[in-house]
């Protein structure tokens, strides 16, 4: 685990941000119970019991001790690979790729079996995550196997909670038929304006503007997910219903954490309170947190406020090192990744025309930092105790 506590990690925020951290906690617990609490009429687990969590009193390290920094740093990468040819894939997860990413509109009928055929070839019998964005409308990379799901906008004003969890539920069936373990979704930003495009990065893929909608009718899509056998990856923190621009296309930033707190947090605090594993970290920065940079590459953001302000104890996801806003800070992909992994993020994902090129630059660079000390062993290695057990592969049992 961390070598700094949760108190010398909140003293890293600005004092602005502290005193709007708590508020937001307080706001989100009378605002979010309910929401978090039911969906579909059935009460959520706690976050104990539902949440994949790495386990502080195991020695990870004695256990990690057999593992090269090149094995443990592949682990945290997800690789892209297109759902027509996933066999193109096979070095990257020979490699000990620790997820892939399906890209693609259609998928072969064989998907399953050829994913089960790629899994066999990970070393250690450590089988990949297999994601995608299902997330309904126009961003669906299977629905010729999943099924057509309707934007979540759509979802939110014609459905009802129980209606969007079974539909969700349905498709996880068909994606977990076809081999996908996890789902990039549901996006838990509060919007009710034009998109996706270069300035907006949300349109309709938002349930809706109203934190207590998005809370109940995000938490109702996850819940589904879980109920077909998929894990679910809420997105983007903290929030890019706000942003100034698209992080896919350049530099992007959202309010201040104290106009934060006031709603876009509240989803991804329901999120938490109702123990789902996974969450996926914005490209955006935040004035007055992230000094400039990406919320995906600053340890305040990440580690400070996710980890340890809000509590989350589940898999930290990057959303995609290819962005132009990850160029425009400066950084290369591998130097990307290495500042993410850093900053409390557990995988980080990329696209790129020579992923397998780009993978083996981005764990070299991870363990380069290593290496130099400027990234902790104990944070690679929670890192990848974190990417286990959403695997359901812990390392201490």
């Amino acid at each position: 685990m961390h070598a700094l506590d949760a108190h010398r990690l909140a003293g890293a925020l600005p004092r602005t941000a502290r005193l709007a951290v708590a508020v937001t906690l307080s706001l989100a617990a009378a605002a979010c119970a309910g929401p978090a609490a039911s969906s579909a009429g059935q009460r959520a687990p706690s976050a104990a019991a539902a949440t994949p969590r790495a386990r502080p009193t195991c020695a990870v390290a004695q256990k990690l001790a057999g593992w090269s920094l090149r094995r443990r740093a592949a682990q945290l990468i997800v690789v892209p690979a297109d759902e027509g040819d996933v066999a193109a894939a096979r070095p990257m997860v020979a490699a000990g790729a620790g997820g892939i990413i399906l890209f693609g509109s259609s998928a072969p009928a064989s998907l399953g079996g050829e994913l089960a055929a790629l899994g066999r070839a990970a070393p250690g019998k450590l089988a990949p995550l297999v994601m995608t964005d299902e997330e309904g409308g126009e961003i669906q990379r299977m629905a010729n196997l999943a099924g057509d799901l309707p934007w979540p906008r759509t979802m939110a004003q014609t459905m009802t909670p129980a209606q969007v969890r079974a539909q969700a539920a349905a498709a996880a069936r068909r994606m977990r038929a076809a081999g996908v373990t996890m789902d990039l979704a549901p996006v838990l930003d509060l919007s009710d304006g034009p998109g996706p495009d270069a300035a907006s990065p949300d349109g309709p893929r938002s349930f809706s503007v109203s934190a207590p909608v998005a809370s109940r009718y995000g938490v109702a899509f996850a819940r589904g997910l879980q109920d077909g056998g998929v894990i679910p990856v809420v997105k983007h923190f903290p929030g890019l219903g706000q942003a100034t621009y698209n992080t896919d296309y350049g530099p992007a930033a959202v309010p201040p954490l104290p106009v934060l707190g006031k709603a876009a947090l509240l989803p991804f605090q329901a999120a938490i309170r109702a123990g789902l594993p996974a969450i996926m970290v914005s490209h955006a920065s935040v004035p007055g947190l992230t000094h400039g940079l990406p919320v995906s590459l600053s340890q305040p953001a990440v580690t400070g406020l996710l980890r340890h302000q809000l509590g989350f104890g589940g898999l930290i996801l990057s959303d995609s090192l290819s962005a132009a806003a990850i160029a425009a800070a400066g950084y290369t992909v591998p130097r990307a990744a290495a500042k993410a992994i850093g900053a409390g993020v557990d995988m980080v994902m990329y696209d790129t025309t020579s992923p397998h090129a780009t993978m083996n630059q981005m764990a070299a660079a991870i363990a380069r930092a290593v290496r130099s000390g400027q990234l902790p062993v104990s944070r690679l290695d929670d890192a990848v105790a974190h990417v286990l057990a959403v695997k359901r592969m812990p390392l201490c049992p």
